[in-house]
């Protein structure tokens, strides 16, 4: 289980959800993390740039408790105003789609920042890197050195990474909001 990042990001998001959780997927992708939001929360908000990750997700997922926007990450706070208490994102590009599609780290620190002002006290943000594709190293590291940086009174900052795999293995950064 430890090997496959979603697998140990669904392990720590259930620590973190419940039927009243109100939750953002700030890359939608295939919609898997929005399925596996859905099934669990109270409301998922879903967030891409690309029309065929909106509409992948929207085959996969029956209920209606979502709302998939067909946006930017960085524009979150322009179609959320309700405190959240989870957000998944997925850095990279979508599987099986336009690999010259990525995410970038200037919107990404953006999106980041918003996901922190809407966060509840005790939530948590999960961020996957996916990052062995060009222009994703430069954003792992813009990430990792901004969010290293944040206060640690009013935030707990965590990595994940596999040591012993090759080919660039996803991190995973966990944000959890202390105060």
């Amino acid at each position: 289980m430890i090997s496959k990042i979603t697998k140990v990001v669904h392990m720590f998001l259930d620590n973190y959800i419940s039927e009243d959780t109100i939750a953002i997927d700030a890359t939608v992708g295939n919609g898997n993390d929005t399925l596996y939001l859905s099934e669990k929360c109270k409301f998922v908000y879903g967030f891409d740039v690309q029309k065929l990750a909106i509409e992948n997700t929207k085959e996969k997922i029956l209920k209606d408790n979502i709302k998939l926007v067909l946006d930017g990450h960085q524009n979150m706070d322009k179609y959320v105003s309700e405190s959240i208490d989870v957000v998944v994102f997925n850095l990279g590009y979508l599987p099986k789609g336009d690999k010259n599609l990525i995410t970038k780290k200037d919107t990404t620190i953006i999106a980041i920042e918003k996901s922190m002002d809407l966060l509840n006290k005790g939530g948590a943000i999960f961020i996957s890197a996916y990052y062995g594709h060009d222009g994703g190293l430069e954003e792992k590291n813009a990430v990792e050195e901004h969010i290293s940086n944040l206060d640690d009174k009013k935030f707990a900052v965590a990595k994940y990474a596999l040591l012993n795999r090759p080919n660039n293995p996803p991190i995973l950064y966990i944000i959890e909001k202390t105060k």
